[in-house]
């Protein structure tokens, strides 16, 4: 294969920013950025040599390929994958198969979080400042624009779809398809989203998002602390579920990938490190204390509560290169 021939390939804007392709599976037309793998391997003549390339948008500049191995990969599929991903200049890392891999699960989680404190009447303003103030390189709802609104309603559409409406938050569905498909914003790529991108200026935040929010908050009542926490904890703990998961096997793959993949704040040396940082204990209680105040989806999984209980890091229970523990 002419490795220089691809590499020009990708670099083309026109490649680098198409957010989503479909492809037919027995539930229907999936997003190919959270499409399970070892549904699409079915298609093929042997299984064994399919596997799945997630690159990041975009191409020409994202570091990060996300290898995501099927249930039925081969190692020597899986080797080729890695050769391919290395001669195009990437860093590849591996994550067994599950919906929305393992970045998309973290970035989803980010992105969600910022939606859902637009609806609670969270200044958009200060959301994305928090953002950036926990370290990480923009806002929730700036990288929603990058990554296109209309791929997110429709990985969120056949989420619903494959798994039923309790899968998706209602206030997320009803903010997106307001934003897509009744007022036509679609992100960056029409320039218009939750910024807005005039021609030779500086993007800025759309005046019409406080038309769209239910309630205003005041800013002076609103805890700062506690929205940097809830930005970054929401990936932390996405990222300890794929663990439990099994699709991340080992803890340099969800650092590496998490740093590389989104810029989550790199002080913390990745998401699983910021837990062990802080401590599993103290993340867990922290995490306890925002689902009593802001609901289940920051409920700690079984792993992180035993873990807690033990006193126990995911670079100890899971060491690199190592066998796992059992959950």
């Amino acid at each position: 294969m002419n490795w220089s021939a691809l590499r020009e390939a990708l670099a083309n804007p026109e490649i680098g920013n198409v957010e989503v392709f479909e492809a037919k599976t027995q539930s229907g037309r999936i997003a190919a950025s959270t499409a399970p793998i070892t549904s699409l391997a079915a298609a093929v003549d042997d299984p064994a040599d399919f596997l799945g390339l997630h690159f990041f948008s975009p191409v020409d500049r994202m570091p990060l390929v996300e290898i995501v191995r099927g249930r039925d990969t081969s190692d020597a599929a899986l080797a080729r994958g890695y050769d391919l991903v290395r001669a195009l200049d990437k860093t590849p890392i591996v994550v067994n198969d599950a919906r929305g891999f393992f970045a998309n699960r973290c970035v989803g989680a980010y992105i969600l979080e910022g939606h859902l404190m637009l609806a609670e009447g969270v200044p958009p303003a200060m959301i994305e400042n928090a953002g950036k103030q926990a370290g990480m390189p923009v806002g929730p709802l700036s990288l929603n624009d990058e990554v296109a609104l209309d791929l997110g309603l429709k990985i969120l559409k056949a989420t619903k779809a494959e798994l039923g409406p309790k899968a998706v938050n209602p206030d997320q569905e009803k903010l997106l398809v307001e934003l897509v498909e009744r007022q036509g914003r679609l992100g960056r790529k029409n320039k218009k989203g939750f910024y807005d991108y005039p021609e030779g200026g500086k993007k800025r935040l759309w005046p019409g998002l406080a038309d769209l929010q239910p309630t205003h908050l005041d800013p002076d009542t609103i805890d700062f602390e506690e929205l940097k926490h809830r930005l970054l904890v929401t990936q932390a703990l996405e990222a300890a579920r794929t663990v439990e998961d099994g699709v991340i096997t080992d803890p340099r793959e969800a650092d590496v990938g998490s740093i590389l993949g989104w810029g989550f704040a790199p002080y913390t040396g990745g998401t699983l490190s910021y837990i062990d940082m802080l401590g599993t204990r103290r993340f867990a209680d922290l995490c306890k204390r925002l689902e009593q105040k802001h609901g289940p989806r920051f409920a700690p999984p079984k792993l992180l509560t035993e873990m807690a209980a033990s006193g126990d890091s995911f670079y100890r229970r899971f060491p690199p290169g190592g066998r796992q523990q059992a959950a």
